[in-house]
């Protein structure tokens, strides 16, 4: 069975000031998704999962959906800040979503195969999709914490407008050891890559591999989520700023021997949209990269 790609596209776009997942970049107004469902086609994903506000659905499927007909199924789920598990209610403070492993909890009901997780707005590569299905299709039937994910340095993710968020990695012969969220990665005066950790100014190598969310997981990984929901909600309810990151789960499953987590290494170069400051230089890489034949005129 060929995998599935879930897609993460629920975010508010704050930073950016806009919804940059329907934000047209490439030369012909393809936006960053159309890249990496096309990658993916080419890589050997057969199905494509969505998550996206219901209040920009409409939007979704008329600019983004019916492009890809005929070219891969697709399906299309919702995270909202109110699906939440039996016996908690969101709190009427709280407008921020629940995070990026709420968002992927989304795909319980429609995800019954390996499956890779990306960010809707995040450029990746071919060749991270090519490494990433090679690994998914070769996990036996019925595997149960096999996971994988994509390694970038974090030279190569930077953004020169603003600090970044980066799961940074620690890693033993090939396979990841912990892995924490980092929120604000940044420029120091020195161009430095530095972090702040309770008010000291922590450095960062150049070549530290960092997640870019773009994972691989078993289905088995639907029902841990759960499980550290709860706990999750227990502790943090009532904070209106909590996130359930799926860096925090992985790295649990990590350390308590429940789950494995290859990391896979890629030629592929990451960039994105984080700020509007971004923009100019992204439009500018991928009219480089179609000038170069590494897409097509029309992908869609």
């Amino acid at each position: 069975m060929k995998p599935t790609l879930f897609v993460l596209a629920a975010g508010m776009g704050s930073r950016y000031g806009g919804l940059k997942q329907l934000d047209g970049l490439g030369p012909h107004g393809e936006t960053i998704m159309d890249y990496s469902i096309y990658d993916a086609i080419k890589s050997g994903f057969g199905k494509v999962v969505f998550v996206i506000r219901k209040d920009f659905e409409e939007d979704f499927r008329s600019k983004i959906l019916s492009k890809y007909i005929n070219h891969i199924p697709t399906e299309v789920v919702f995270q909202s800040v109110n699906d939440l598990p039996e016996g908690f209610t969101c709190p009427p403070e709280r407008v921020k979503p629940w995070g990026t492993n709420h968002a992927l909890l989304m795909g319980r009901t429609v995800i019954n195969e390996p499956f890779a997780i990306i960010n809707s707005d995040d450029y990746y590569g071919r060749n991270s999709f090519e490494v990433m299905a090679r690994e998914l299709s070769s996990l036996p039937e019925g595997s149960k914490g096999q996971y994988s994910m994509v390694g970038f340095n974090v030279g190569n993710t930077m953004s020169e407008s603003g600090t970044v968020s980066r799961g940074v990695c620690e890693t033993k012969d090939g396979y990841l050891t912990s892995v924490v969220e980092r929120t604000k990665i940044g420029y120091n005066d020195a161009h430095d890559i530095v972090f702040t950790d309770d008010g000291d100014e922590q450095h960062l190598d150049v070549d530290t591999p960092v997640s870019m969310n773009f994972w691989g997981f078993t289905p088995d990984y639907f029902k841990h989520s759960e499980d550290y929901f709860v706990r999750f909600l227990k502790e943090n309810i009532d904070k209106p700023k909590a996130e359930f990151f799926i860096p925090s789960l992985v790295s649990e499953l990590v350390e308590n021997g429940t789950a494995k987590v290859k990391v896979l290494k890629t030629s592929s170069k990451w960039f994105g949209v984080t700020y509007a400051e971004d923009r100019p230089a992204v439009v500018a890489k991928f009219a480089q990269l179609h000038a170069e034949g590494v897409y097509p005129e029309k992908m869609f």
